[in-house]
């Protein structure tokens, strides 16, 4: 789901003015969650958003409809920030600055998942297709760093995903701890890499 879909499926195209205050709520709804935590109000976004909360409804009926749409938002980002990285740095690079960057940005991507989860939200279902847009970003920078020879011709992107979920979920278990966070990472960064 893009800032231009419509949030409802066979709903009509939103007008322009629609689209930029859906844009703009969750542009708000994510610099609020991230800064105050999942558990603030939609009333809360509105304020800042400065529009009525019949506005925050119209575009998410629920504070969970609203929640699922910024982390489907940040997972898209990702994956343009991954084509962006390709584009740009080549293969020789992309892949681990693409690694860095989610497991930089894992903990609140994270939060957000379990929110939606308390709330009995089947977020894989909900992201499914900003998921398949990782994957095949993730798919694209493994060819490349594959073929450049910097990374290990035996990993799979099964493997790859794996690793980056475990990878995020150490760094979470470490929080506190830099200089032994900065370590584990190396050592998993050692580990994609091809044999010399």
């Amino acid at each position: 789901m893009t800032d231009q879909t419509p949030p409802v499926t066979g709903a009509k195209p939103l007008r322009a003015d629609a689209r930029r205050n859906r844009a703009r709520l969750l542009e708000v709804a994510e610099e609020v969650f991230t800064e105050r935590g999942t558990g603030a109000s939609t009333e809360e976004i509105a304020r800042h958003a400065n529009v009525g909360i019949a506005t925050v409804f119209r575009h998410f009926p629920t504070k969970e409809a609203l929640l699922e749409a910024v982390l489907v938002r940040r997972l898209e980002r990702l994956a343009e920030e991954g084509l962006r990285l390709a584009a740009e740095i080549g293969p020789t690079g992309a892949l681990f600055a693409f690694f860095d960057l989610v497991v930089d940005q894992s903990p609140v991507k994270n939060a957000f998942a379990a929110a939606l989860a308390g709330a009995g939200v089947d977020v894989r279902a909900a992201t499914s297709e900003a998921g398949r847009a990782m994957g095949e970003v993730l798919t694209e920078l493994l060819d490349g760093a594959q073929r450049a020879g910097v990374v290990r011709r035996d990993l799979e992107v099964p493997e790859l995903t794996a690793i980056l979920v475990g990878t995020c979920r150490m760094m979470e278990h470490l929080d506190g701890h830099p200089e032994a966070a900065k370590r584990a990472r190396a050592v998993v960064r050692d580990g994609l890499k091809a044999c010399p």
